[in-house]
């Protein structure tokens, strides 16, 4: 009978992860994300393409180009805000909160003014049900909506986090990247659905 021996490798310094794991499944989550997006959008431009009498409806309001316009203005600062937060996080965590704060504050004021813009265009008799344009408005840009008011409670979550001093860079930056796609799908949809 012969003896095997095996030797044990430590590793003393082990070579941190090129993308940390709670980055990496917010990215594939988001790719599945933006498939859903990629197809709504698709289906939106086909029926839009084969409206005979025009789009919107006859009978349908417009969407509000302007006012959103601004809204969308709100957003992107959100985003850009967050970019430095990120920045400051990096050097001084203690400096962090209030470039946060004015993130998730632009972003509530992004989701609060769709829902007023909603209840305008449902007085104005565009509903889920009264025409293909309506029910794909409301299924697009509210499931984006969905998506904004769950990345604001991550963000929200990290906003508390780095108040009791235990806010992960992996966490911070896994509630980043929610938002940046949050953000940066905004103006496709902008441009396709109110366009």
């Amino acid at each position: 009978m012969t003896s095997r021996t095996t030797s044990l490798r430590v590793v003393t310094n082990p070579r941190p992860p090129v993308v940390p794991s709670a980055v990496l499944g917010m990215l594939l989550f988001l790719f599945t994300e933006l498939m859903l997006f990629a197809g709504l959008i698709s289906a939106h431009s086909i029926a839009r393409a084969g409206a005979l009498l025009g789009w919107p409806p006859p009978g349908q309001p417009r969407l509000p180009l302007e006012e959103t316009a601004l809204n969308t203005a709100a957003l992107l600062l959100s985003g850009a805000l967050l970019i430095v937060a990120q920045r400051v996080f990096a050097r001084d965590k203690r400096r962090t909160k209030p470039w946060l704060t004015a993130s998730i504050a632009l972003g509530a004021f992004f989701v609060i003014f769709q829902g007023v813009e909603w209840v305008g265009l449902i007085r104005e008799g565009l509903t889920l049900t009264s025409s293909t344009h309506g029910g794909f408005f409301y299924l697009i840009i509210g499931i984006h909506a969905l998506h904004a008011v769950a990345a604001l409670i991550v963000l929200g979550m990290n906003w508390l986090r780095l108040h009791r001093g235990i806010l992960a860079q992996s966490t911070f930056a896994a509630g980043q990247v929610f938002w940046y796609f949050v953000v940066g799908v905004w103006p496709i949809l902008y441009w396709r659905v109110y366009g």
